[in-house]
């Protein structure tokens, strides 16, 4: 009886647990009387501010415009009527459903409901979207968005140590040193360290990265691939001594025969350039973390 009582329990248990996934997944459908409420007035700027940079952004109505001034803001505003006064805005204008903003983000999307206030002062003129607005998009779990590469980076530079590097070169008083590569999914992280052995500090122009041919018989047939970082902790433009960061890139692969270059140049007029060059045995002994 006690058995089975407790198989009882036990699929219970996993059926309650498959319900509770299956409503994680699922997202729940939403009215627009459910949507969180934003006050706007005529003639300020609603600025809407996210943890990751904003995809799109959709206005239901032509009441409202808007515009993206920076990767993760969203500048909204009632449109402007040209030729009225404030009296006949508000005949135009349903001031109890301006529209709906939609912003859709790398991992979730956020929707307002925007209402009409006719007192200024008690406008909304910033808001950042709160985790309870935020439902998550359902995306394969192929790509991260730039939050969670940001938190990996940090991960790297909190918890691992610079202790010898796996590839360095010097040259000009400069050293450029790869502290170690990981691999998290389809990503690879370069950690890199730059340090400066003279007393000029280092305008940075570009730090390149590329793929090329092992060996060069004639200019003319040297293949050069690009490599853009998807992703890079910091955007330093000089350094005194010392500057670390990590640069991160989809997988990608190269044959026996290539190479990866790593090019670190000056701004004119000094120019000091320094130059590495990377095994694919160095991206396929990554770690992990």
């Amino acid at each position: 009886m006690i058995k089975n009582t407790s198989k009882r329990l036990l699929l219970a248990l996993s059926i309650f647990a498959v319900i509770s996934v299956s409503g994680q997944t699922e997202m729940p459908e939403k009215r627009v009387s459910d949507l969180t409420k934003l006050d706007i007035s005529n003639g300020v700027s609603l600025h809407i501010i996210s943890p990751e940079p904003i995809q799109f952004v959709d206005l239901s109505t032509s009441n409202l415009t808007g515009d993206l001034p920076a990767e993760n803001i969203a500048r909204i505003k009632i449109t402007d009527a040209t030729e009225m006064d404030s009296t006949s805005i508000r005949k135009d204008i349903d001031v109890n459903n301006l529209g709906v903003i939609t912003i859709v983000c790398q991992s979730f999307m956020a929707q307002y409901k925007v209402n009409y206030l006719d007192f200024k002062g008690n406008a909304v003129t910033n808001i950042q979207i709160q985790p309870e607005d935020m439902q998550p998009l359902e995306y394969p779990k192929m790509a991260f968005s730039n939050s969670e590469l940001h938190r990996f980076s940090l991960d790297i530079l909190r918890k691992k140590k610079v202790n010898k590097p796996i590839r360095e070169v010097k040259g000009l008083k400069l050293t450029m040193q790869i502290n170690n590569v990981y691999v998290v999914n389809d990503y690879i992280f370069l950690d890199m360290t730059f340090l400066n052995s003279s007393n000029l500090g280092y305008d940075i122009d570009a730090i390149k990265f590329s793929v090329e041919d092992k060996k060069i018989y004639k200019a003319t047939n040297n293949q050069c691939i690009a490599l853009d970082p998807v992703f890079k902790l910091y955007d330093q433009k000089q350094f005194k001594k010392s500057y670390r960061n990590i640069y991160v890139f989809k997988k990608f692969t190269y044959p026996n025969s290539k190479v990866m270059k790593i090019r670190l140049l000056e701004e004119q007029l000094s120019g000091r350039a320094i130059e590495m060059t990377v095994k694919y045995s160095d991206i396929l002994n990554a770690d992990t973390f």
